[in-house]
Formats: structure tokens, C-alpha cells, sequence
């Protein structure tokens, strides 16, 4: 990544010397299944910061999906500290150097946003978060992650929220938008719902509206997005592995983010899943640097 193509033309670090409210970096491994080439999610980070450019000059115009400007007339605050170096199947390290990064960010005492990255980062990104609990889990994802193991590995793609479910940190988890065939068998189902998980299907989402979601996070809690491309529509998010049609609107996705920033505290977001080889015309790439405006102008506009 080069200097010139941080989020939104984005500092890596603050003028004035303070501490920014959030900042953004990216992973693009996390742990890979064996024989697997995951390649293509390293350009993940790079594909939405090259999206976000054309609104760099526009920051502080008023952007209709907050109600005001980014940073609602404030001065910036907000960095991109750029990517950590990951390496495909050097699983044990790659999250170890994300989790640490999650921990620095935190003992600033900003909001970490990750660029993903496959669908394993939310592991050490969540880990990350041990000495700052308790935490609420909001997974906005068209599959529940909930297997122990696949091919031998506890910490991949399709564990994510098993893994989270075991961290003492983890106070709750509510998850959004699973719809179709996904990795989940029985013992999956029966697994999240013996721990509480809140599930909310796409379909129920539609019906009734976020507030479907929103009215399982206590008020006041500080809460972790971790939102899979997956979990919205492929019609606006195409560039994704498994592409299942009936996900989330943007809109819906934008007024889970809005609401969730009044009810609770966001304290940490990541977005994952985000394959650009299988991209059309930049679509998922510009959704995802909205989406990531969207984060960044909830966690300002928050108590």
C-alpha cells in the first residue's frame, strides 16, 4: 500500500498529535485451510481504499446517509495505519500479528476498523479485545460460522463465531442475515442456540426491519461488528465466494451500523469476505468503502 492510497485520502496519523476516535488497517490472511490458495483476498483492503478515493476531496460535504458531513463538522479524526504483513497458511502468526495490532489500537483508546481479509480475521481481531470487555458480537453474515473444525482447523473460515463464543470476553452474540444452504448442520444450529446466540434471519429482516436486530443488544453495551460481503445481496456485493441471493439491502446494512452507534457503543468493526476476483465493475468495492463511511461517521457521532 502506498501513502497516497490510505482510506479516503486519510492520514496515517493525527496533525495535532491526538488520538484519533478510529483507525483502519488491513489483514489479508488470517488462517487458511490447508491446500487452499486465499490469495485473492490480499487485495481486498487495497480494492475499497482505491474506491473510497473519488469522495477524498468530498469529506467534508454532506453526506446523506449520516445527516451531515463525515465527521459531523469536527476536524478529522480518523487514520489508516496501513496493512500488516500476513502470509498464506502461516496461520499461528498471522493471527497473532492481528490480534496484536487490535491491542495496540485499543490501548490508544481508539476503535479498530480491519479491512479483510477472509472470513477468519474476525478471530484474532476479536481475541484482540480481551483486556476490553465485556463485548457484544453483531455478525452480519449469510452463514452462522459456527463449525468446530473443518479439515482439521479450529480457526478458519467457518469457526469464526464457535472460536468467539468461547472467549470470556464475549458477553453476547447476535447474528444477522443467514439464509439458504450455509456450512451449518444441526449440531451447529443446536450448538449457538445452547449459547444464547440471537439469530435473525434475512428473511425476518425484511419483514420487520432492523429493529429485529437491534432489540437483542442491550443499551449501552459495547458491541464488535464483524460484517461478512456475504450478508448483503449479491446483486450490490457480487465479489464474495458464496453468493446467495435474498441478503441485505444497503440501506438495511447502513441502519443496522446508524442504529446500533445510538442504542450501544461500537467498539470495534471489521469487514471481511470481500474477494475481488470475482468483483463486477467494482461493486462490492464501492459498497464496502460506503460501508466503511458509514462505520467511521457512527463511531463519531456516538456518546
Amino acid at each position: 500500500m502506498t501513502a497516497s492510497l490510505r482510506f479516503l485520502g486519510l492520514p496515517d496519523r493525527l496533525a495535532d498529535g491526538s488520538t484519533p476516535r478510529a483507525v483502519i488497517f488491513g489483514a489479508g490472511h488470517g488462517t487458511t485451510y490447508s491446500g487452499n490458495d486465499s490469495s485473492g483476498y490480499t487485495l481486498a483492503a487495497d480494492a475499497i481504499r482505491t474506491a473510497s478515493q473519488d469522495d477524498a476531496a468530498l469529506v467534508g460535504n454532506w453526506d446523506f446517509d449520516l445527516g451531515g458531513p463525515l465527521f459531523d463538522g469536527k476536524p478529522v479524526c480518523c487514520t489508516d495505519a496501513g496493512d500488516i504483513a500476513t502470509i498464506m497458511h502461516d496461520n499461528a502468526a498471522n493471527r497473532a500479528r492481528i490480534e496484536a495490532r487490535t491491542r495496540e489500537i485499543l490501548a490508544l483508546g481508539a476503535v479498530p476498523i480491519l479491512l479483510g481479509g477472509d472470513d477468519s480475521v474476525p478471530i484474532p481481531f476479536l481475541a484482540g479485545f480481551a483486556d476490553h470487555g465485556p463485548v457484544w458480537v453483531l455478525q452480519i453474515d449469510a452463514h452462522i460460522d459456527w463449525r468446530d473444525e473443518v479439515l482439521g482447523e479450529r480457526y478458519g473460515y467457518s469457526n469464526s463465531m464457535r472460536r468467539a463464543s468461547e472467549m470470556p470476553h464475549v458477553a453476547g452474540m447476535v447474528q444477522v442475515g443467514m439464509r439458504s444452504v450455509g456450512s451449518a448442520r444441526l449440531a451447529e444450529i443446536e450448538a449457538a442456540r445452547r449459547y444464547g446466540s440471537r439469530f435473525v434471519t434475512a428473511r425476518e429482516l425484511h419483514a420487520h426491519g432492523v429493529e429485529a436486530a437491534l432489540r437483542h443488544i442491550p443499551e449501552g453495551a459495547r458491541v464488535v461488528v464483524t460484517l461478512d460481503c456475504d450478508g448483503l445481496d449479491p446483486s450490490i456485493m457480487p465479489g464474495v465466494a458464496a453468493r446467495t441471493p435474498g441478503g441485505l439491502t444497503y440501506t438495511q446494512a447502513i441502519d443496522l451500523i446508524a442504529g446500533l452507534g445510538k442504542r450501544a457503543r461500537i467498539a470495534g468493526f471489521d469487514l471481511v469476505e470481500f474477494y475481488p476476483p470475482a468483483d463486477i465493475d467494482g461493486l462490492t468495492a464501492e459498497t464496502a468503502s460506503r460501508l466503511i463511511v458509514n462505520a467511521i461517521g457512527a463511531i463519531v457521532r456516538q456518546r
